[in-house]
């Protein structure tokens, strides 16, 4: 059989591989992208974009439902649930054929197939695209993640659900119960109580959205409650019994045990990797709890063998993903002055309403690593634009070294905080002090002057405080 070299082949065709495919060859490498179901990967088809389409259906009916605070006058509310998901999927569908354009304008070699390592020739791998043969010395294995099950309870894709389930539904569910209140959990939970549904969310830890600043994420379930959501902690869920017409929960806390019948269930109890069915049997590369190994610079156990983006393990965020397939890319290429990729360095975002973002430590890892630090804090309230939005509740939150002056992180709630943390990450990513923080000149009226006035918080000089 005949084999086809190229410089790189990519399996998987997500957000870092098709970044990384483009980005090859910019850098005229031959380059080969190995993807067996959709262009975009989970991100663009199921996950990122689409739930930020039915999120943003949920807002505009939300504004809808305070329009009186605004002044205006409408006289009926409603929506249709099967145009709002067929919005969300001609947008994904829109992003692919994006994509599509983008690796046949680079000359990229797409194969739609399943990818495998079929061995090693020389210093070359062998990787199988269905019945064709490649090889190049370099493969970069970023095959994606899927829904985590829980230990005896599955989803059937009827009444318990996945993410997948979730962004199609037939229609609305009058109760539902939401396990799990990462960001995928809770943004399911702002959209279908924004839209009617009664939602109850199940956490095992103390804490809702346990990754983010506990201050924060304390305003965020009272900001959640106050719309309605009924939010269970350090809960545990010790069954699932499925009806033709609804889902009996048991659920396990700290004063015993109580049972809830609801109609719909989402799992949102973290996801696994696909290490599975890709010919890593002879190799050195490692796998653990279902993710790939890999050093800082994206490389496995067994020489010109990579792998990126969440089947590389955690924060499995598609920013993350993309980041470090172009940085593998320039690696294999020899461009020098590279920097590792710094995982607190990476931002995460909830877009919930209200939306969550956050960069670098907590208030308690920076004491734990720091000792002496310094904490600003400037409330939505005190801002001119957040008023004028009607979005008058969230809080900005920076974290300072108190002796040299190094921001290690920022934690933010209310509108638009998505768009805002980075300006921080710039920050981080630029090594800035306080200093050169309190010498930007932010305009006026926006969000952003909030940063400005929380760095100016943590060292005493806050203005409209």
């Amino acid at each position: 059989m005949a084999e086809t070299q190229f410089d790189v082949i990519i399996i998987g065709g997500g957000p870092g591989g098709y970044v990384a495919a483009v980005r090859a060859a910019q850098l005229n490498l031959k380059t080969a992208l190995v993807e067996s179901t959709h262009l975009g990967g989970i991100c663009l088809n199921w996950g990122c974009i689409p739930t930020k389409a039915l999120l943003r259906s949920s807002e505009i009916y939300t504004l809808i439902e305070h329009a009186e605070t605004y002044g205006l006058t409408i006289e009926k509310r409603g929506f249709n649930l099967s145009k709002i998901v067929e919005r969300s999927r001609n947008i994904s569908n829109q992003l692919t054929k994006g994509i599509q354009h983008l690796l046949k304008k680079n000359k990229v070699t797409v194969y739609t197939a399943k990818g495998k390592l079929a061995g090693r020739a020389g210093k070359n791998m062998k990787v199988t695209a269905g019945s064709d043969v490649l090889t190049a010395p370099h493969v970069i294995l970023a095959t994606g993640a899927r829904a985590r099950d829980l230990p005896d309870i599955r989803a059937d894709g009827k009444n318990i659900w996945t993410y997948r389930e979730a962004m199609i539904p037939e229609k609305l569910p009058k109760t539902l119960l939401i396990v799990g209140s990462g960001a995928i959990g809770i943004e399911f939970a702002s959209f279908y109580a924004a839209m009617g549904s009664q939602v109850t969310v199940v956490e095992v830890m103390e804490r809702i959205l346990p990754a983010e600043d506990e201050e924060i994420s304390g305003l965020a379930q009272k900001a959640f409650e106050k719309k309605g959501i009924r939010i269970k902690t350090s809960t545990s869920l010790h069954s699932l019994k499925s009806t033709s017409h609804s889902v009996k929960a048991l659920l396990k806390t700290s004063k015993g045990e109580e049972s809830l019948e609801v109609e719909k269930v989402i799992l949102a109890v973290g996801i696994t990797g696909n290490t599975e069915d890709l010919g890593l049997e002879g190799t050195k590369v490692k796998v653990e709890k279902n993710h790939i190994i890999v050093n800082e610079w994206s490389e496995t156990g067994e020489s010109g063998i990579y792998a990126i983006g969440d089947v590389a393990g955690a924060p499995w965020l598609a920013h993350k993903a993309s980041h470090e397939g172009i940085l593998t890319i320039e690696r294999i290429a020899g461009i020098q002055g590279l920097h590792p990729l710094k995982r607190e360095n990476i931002p995460g975002c909830t877009y919930s309403q209200p939306q969550i973002a956050s960069i670098g430590l907590s208030e308690k890892k920076a004491r734990e690593a720091r000792g002496d630090i310094k904490v600003g804090r400037f409330p939505f309230i005190g801002n001119g634009k957040a008023i004028a939005l009607g979005e008058p509740e969230g809080l900005v939150k920076t974290i300072f070294d108190a002796k040299t002056g190094e921001l290690l992180g920022a934690h933010m709630i209310g509108a638009e905080v998505t768009e805002l943390i980075q300006g921080y990450a710039i920050a981080i990513a630029a090594e800035a002090t306080e200093a050169e923080l309190m010498h930007t000149i932010f305009p006026h009226p926006t969000l952003s002057e909030m940063m400005h006035e929380s760095v100016l918080d943590a060292f005493g000089r806050a203005i409209h405080m």
